[in-house]
């Protein structure tokens, strides 16, 4: 059975910064390595960007089981036979560094942007198509973040990634994104909705986990409900929406307190009822092509039920070592198969189809 891994990562790399323009190499970022008595028991490094410190991972070769030839694109072909020994036909890449914004200055984040699109589709294009990315568009700066988008499109992206709260100071239904949804329409790029934060918070890491679930995985939540509510799949009408790495098991509470909000709308007939009528059917997520990443370990059975088979589809978030690994979830899903939890078509469905279609692959 084909594989399409729907949330992998890279780790950012000196690289990444060498497609900077002349006039943009100060923002270019510096790695810091504090010194420690013992590194080797907490090795720690730092990008410094405009200032600021953002993590830059000392990451364990064993515990991620990948290599850093293969984390920051040093060797696509090794990364391609780690691919072949997963069964994976096709993995979609996502940053590391731009998951949280890390700068708050319009013309910073646009250069690194920019350099970071031009030397990820330079390094997946040896890959012939295996390889596939998510654009990061600059969206303190709407020109160029069209500009962008064609770019991107050009060169073998399949996404456009968004953060679920105020990226460059608005909401994502705010109309000051409209042109960027109307041009990812027109191109036929879907909304990658990863788990992360637009805002920054230039906090020491050692107090990240403080406030990382509401900074980082409920703002996607919240997309997904303001994309709905606010009717971006009416208002652009073959426009895909993903929440990725944020698991599914919130897809029923979310259904739910839609509906009763619609059905509780003031009048009873106006267009929030008319809507709800419209989007809030058992195919809630069908109807809106709305695409969710799962965890295998989650109660697929019950979820399935809300979001359907043909909206599910699952990533290995290859190089990190968090919660979100799941290196073996082709033979768990099977598992579940096996056991008659789930069908073999969902199965077939969340590894393949839906991705295939949600990135338009």
């Amino acid at each position: 059975m084909p594989i399409i891994d729907a949330d992998t990562h890279i780790d950012e790399t000196e690289d990444t910064w060498e497609y900077l323009r002349d006039f943009e190499q100060e923002f270019k970022p510096i790695t810091q390595e504090p010194s420690r008595v013992d590194p080797s028991k907490n090795p720690s490094r730092y990008w410094l960007v405009d200032g600021h410190r953002q993590m830059r991972f000392v990451r364990s070769d064993e515990n991620t089981r990948t290599t850093v030839e293969t984390r920051e694109l040093l060797d696509v072909a090794k990364r391609l036979r780690d691919m072949d020994a997963m069964g994976t036909e096709v993995q979609v890449l996502y940053p590391t560094l731009f998951l949280m914004e890390a700068t708050e200055r319009p013309e910073v984040s646009t250069a690194l942007r920019r350099s970071y699109n031009r030397w990820l589709a330079d390094r997946c294009a040896e890959s012939k198509g295996r390889l596939r990315w998510v654009c990061l568009p600059p969206l303190m700066n709407m020109e160029e973040t069209i500009k962008e988008l064609q770019f991107a499109k050009d060169h073998g992206a399949c996404g456009i990634l968004k953060k679920g709260d105020m990226e460059a100071g608005k909401w994502p239904a705010d109309k000051y994104f409209y042109p960027m949804y109307e041009e990812a329409n027109r191109l036929d790029l879907p909304i990658c909705v990863h788990i992360g934060s637009g805002t920054p918070d230039f906090v020491p890491a050692r107090e990240f986990s403080l406030g990382s679930f509401m900074r980082s995985q409920l703002p996607t939540v919240h997309a997904f409900h303001t994309i709905i509510r606010h009717q971006l799949p009416v208002k652009y009408p073959k426009l895909r929406f993903g929440i990725i790495e944020a698991g599914c098991s919130w897809i029923p509470f979310i259904a739910w307190e839609l509906r009763r909000r619609m059905e509780k709308a003031a009048d009873g007939a106006g267009s929030f009822s008319q809507f709800a009528r419209y989007s809030l059917s058992s195919e809630l997520l069908k109807t809106n092509r709305m695409y969710v990443t799962c965890q295998v370990d989650e109660d697929l059975p019950y979820i399935l039920k809300v979001a359907g088979e043909d909206s599910l589809m699952v990533g290995s978030d290859y190089t990190h070592r968090d919660s979100s690994m799941e290196y073996e979830f082709p033979r768990l899903l099977k598992e579940h198969a096996d056991a008659g939890e789930i069908s073999k078509t969902a199965v077939q469905k969340i590894l393949y189809d839906n991705a295939k279609v949600f990135y338009g692959l």
